[in-house]
């Protein structure tokens, strides 16, 4: 059986994919799986062994692009995918499986999709209540009423991409590794204040640890204000995602916020301490029985903002370096 995912846009959200895969596997043991997906989550789906094939679609999640996407689904249809599953409920991501003519184009209501895909669900938001449990309900049969079973991520470790990236930064295991993912791309209502890791850091420092400080390009400056000294190492921009996930490996526990990053660290299976301002833990909690989560849980929140409507960012800075520091060492 061929199967063709369009796979979600954001880091995050193609982790908590890989539920669907593996689901789709435990259903069709013989399946292959092609996932079509942006160009910087390739290396990503080469991390899950029940993706055959990460198929670049080099648009960006805002762009429609017609032509190249016909041109992509084209190329496709030879392969005579029997099911395609498109889990972002927009328009654009339905077309490719359209031009590729998959049999079946599961996915569920949306911007008027109709005709493009041939078998349209009704999202249940009371009973699917976390995103995950939305992607995995795609591998079931429209007449599945219960709330599905959700297989936990877990990417595959390159352990010679792992030695090598160590000698690469000069990075020393002499001592325990605490990992720091300080970043939100959602916007700084996700993120626990940079202060707050600073003046952790120093603390997990005093007591014998080193800190690394994982995150991409645009939180370089992030790093740095964490990184103010020794054994405190700021790897933003440092690493690709292939190299990041080999390093959390190493990790003997991880601080972030509800993040890309929080999801790829549960993904490797360490323990994981999740800090959650604006967004949901019941929505989109920590894929792993190895995490805690830390959430205030305010009249205001969730509020789903990128920014404080209010100004003050108290769901984030009423949790103390303190609190953190103890749920760190229970872990």
């Amino acid at each position: 059986m061929r199967i063709l995912v369009a796979g979600p846009a954001w880091v995050g959200d193609m982790v908590m994919a890989q539920s669907l895969f593996i689901t789709l596997k435990q259903q069709y043991s013989n399946c292959l799986i092609d996932v079509i997906a942006p160009s910087w989550s390739i290396p990503l789906l080469q991390r899950m062994p029940q993706v055959h094939r990460g198929i670049e679609l080099p648009i960006t999640h805002k762009q429609l692009k017609l032509g190249q996407r016909y041109r992509i689904g084209r190329s496709l249809r030879a392969t005579k995918y029997d099911l395609a599953i498109v889990t972002p409920r927009s328009f654009k991501s339905a077309l490719v499986p359209f031009f590729a003519r998959a049999k079946r184009r599961t996915g569920y209501r949306g911007e008027f999709r109709y005709g493009v895909l041939n078998d349209i669900r009704q999202l249940d938001k009371v009973r699917l209540t976390q995103t995950v449990q939305r992607y995995v309900a795609l591998a079931h049969s429209p007449d599945f009423t219960d709330i599905p079973a959700t297989p936990f991520p877990r990417l595959t470790i390159d352990e010679q991409n792992q030695a090598a990236t160590l000698t690469k930064l000069g990075l020393k295991l002499d001592k325990k590794v605490v990992g720091f993912m300080p970043g939100a791309e959602y916007g700084p209502a996700k993120q626990w204040p940079v202060a707050y890791y600073r003046d952790l850091a120093r603390q997990l420092v005093a007591d014998d640890y080193q800190v690394w400080v994982f995150g991409s390009d645009k939180e370089k400056q992030l790093g740095e204000n964490i990184a103010v000294s020794d054994n405190i190492i700021n790897l933003c921009g440092r690493t690709s995602l292939q190299e990041a996930i080999d390093l959390m490996d190493k990790v003997s526990v991880a601080v972030t916020n509800d993040s890309g990053l929080m999801h790829v660290a549960c993904a490797t299976n360490r323990p994981v301490i999740a800090i959650y301002g604006s967004s949901d833990p019941r929505y989109t909690p920590p894929l792993s029985e190895r995490a805690k989560v830390i959430y205030r849980s305010l009249d205001c929140s969730p509020c789903f903002e990128r920014h404080c409507r209010f100004g003050h960012t108290n769901c984030l800075t009423q949790i103390s370096v303190e609190q953190v520091y103890q749920t760190l060492k229970g872990v």
